[in-house]
């Protein structure tokens, strides 16, 4: 595998997305990661502040690109150049609903392949809606045990400024 893409929303990204994006920067050549936009949610950070974390947080992966997207995701792993999709499950929530993605994926693009990445168990909890539940309850130690130290002050800045 020469370029491969993985997609999500990371809003924001966490500690289990970290791990998915280091062991599939390993596997390939040129990893991809899409920050999906979808005009219909409103997300706590904007895109471009998504991109800035991500970006932030893989710089010390040459082979890591960042880029957002609109659309479907197939489009966006066609247009990266790509033909291979990493999708990071969660054991106890994501397996059934990414088979359904992945039927469906097939059926619009059949030259698209996905490859699952288990997520280690320390992070098979973990989701960017747990962390903006816990984060205004949480002090910065325990925080870290689900997102990257260094984003910390940029969400505990979000959480403030959405309380305003």
């Amino acid at each position: 595998m020469k370029t491969a893409v993985y997609t999500g929303s990371f809003d924001p990204i966490t500690l289990g997305h970290l791990d998915v994006i280091q062991r599939s920067s390993r596997l390939v050549e040129k990893l991809v990661v899409g920050i999906g936009v979808n005009i219909e949610k409103q997300g706590l950070f904007s895109t471009r502040e998504r991109i800035d974390l991500v970006k932030r947080c893989t710089r010390d992966l040459d082979n890591v690109e960042v880029r957002s997207f609109e659309g479907l995701a197939v489009n966006f792993v066609t247009d990266c150049g790509a033909n291979v999709m990493i999708r990071g499950v969660r054991p106890l929530t994501d397996v059934a609903a990414e088979i359904t993605m992945t039927m469906a994926n097939r059926q619009l693009n059949d030259h698209l392949e996905t490859v699952f990445l288990m997520a280690d168990s320390k992070y098979a909890h973990v989701s960017s809606s747990l962390i903006k539940q816990i984060a205004p309850l949480a002090d910065d130690q325990q925080l870290a045990r689900f997102i990257p130290r260094e984003i910390i002050p940029d969400l505990r800045d979000k959480i403030r400024d959405s309380n305003d």
